[in-house]
């Protein structure tokens, strides 16, 4: 007596429009390969996203450094210090005129000394790297003011920034930007209320290498005697492409100072040259 054969597979055997092995080998290859590049292809955006993420953090740490040799280099003319990077993806940039300080004694209508500063940027692309369109960090000092007043008070005022889009792009960017240091002292029975602020001016042009080359260029010195407040304002020569108050976020875009009106008020504005790609 013959077995009876399985009639489903007996069937699925004759069945003509059944695939054959070779093509069912041929669709499973390229449904593995087809996995294969979807998953490498994640892993690698995702490789990238975490190094672009640690190199923006490195910068911001980058930035914090030149915000401290610039405090180093403007008070001693023809001192040069240069700080150097490494980026992928990044790059700094300097923009000026960017600030502008100006200083009014006793209420005046007209500034008693006005100066004009840039800032240093570190520029990604959010393409690379991006946490949210009007992200904002404060990195070094504590508040966001334009004035500091303790004895170790910075004067950068360091901080992270996304928004888009600008004029030159779209980036997240770590931002450099000079403040005004108050310092009080007593000098034989005279008060003295000192001033500090580094105008950062654009260096010589640039070499190929991801540095900063900053320079101690000079000192302007302003002094008065009988002066019982001195007020202080920022503005933004460079508003109209995106750097205005929205941008570096300041508490005031004022301060007052009052004083004793035996205090002598000085100003010091040290001018150095900021040069991208410079060896010193």
């Amino acid at each position: 007596m013959k077995k009876a054969k399985s009639r489903p597979l007996y069937r699925l055997r004759r069945d003509r429009r059944a695939a054959s092995p070779a093509i069912s080998t041929a669709i499973i290859t390229s449904a593995i390969v087809v996995m294969l590049l979807v998953t490498v292809s994640f892993a690698n955006n995702y490789l990238n996203g975490r190094l672009a993420e640690n190199e923006f953090s490195a910068m911001k740490q980058f930035m914090q450094t030149v915000g401290l040799q610039i405090d180093d280099v403007a008070w001693i003319p023809g001192r040069t210090q240069t700080v150097r990077y490494a980026s992928r993806n990044g790059q700094v940039q300097f923009q000026s005129p960017t600030l502008n300080y100006s200083f009014y004694f006793d209420g005046a209508t007209v500034a008693n000394y006005s100066v004009e500063v840039g800032v240093v940027l570190f520029n990604m692309p959010i393409s690379a790297y991006q946490i949210g369109n009007n992200y904002y960090e404060r990195i070094s000092p504590s508040t966001n003011s334009l004035l500091q007043t303790n004895v170790s008070a910075p004067v950068c005022r360091v901080f992270v920034i996304e928004k888009v889009p600008m004029a030159d792009g779209n980036y997240i960017r770590v931002v450099a930007a000079p403040l005004v240091r108050q310092l009080n002292a007593v000098i034989d029975t005279t008060n003295y209320v000192r001033f500090y602020l580094p105008i950062l001016e654009t260096g010589p042009k640039p070499r190929y290498s991801q540095s900063v080359t900053l320079s101690g260029k000079n000192i302007n010195h302003q002094i008065a005697n009988g002066i019982t407040n001195v007020t202080i304002t920022v503005g933004f020569p460079n508003n109209g492409i995106g750097l205005g108050q929205d941008f570096f976020n300041f508490d005031r875009l004022s301060e007052t100072v009052t004083v004793a009106s035996t205090t002598v008020v000085e100003i010091y504005a040290g001018n150095v040259t900021v040069s991208m790609g410079l060896y010193a």
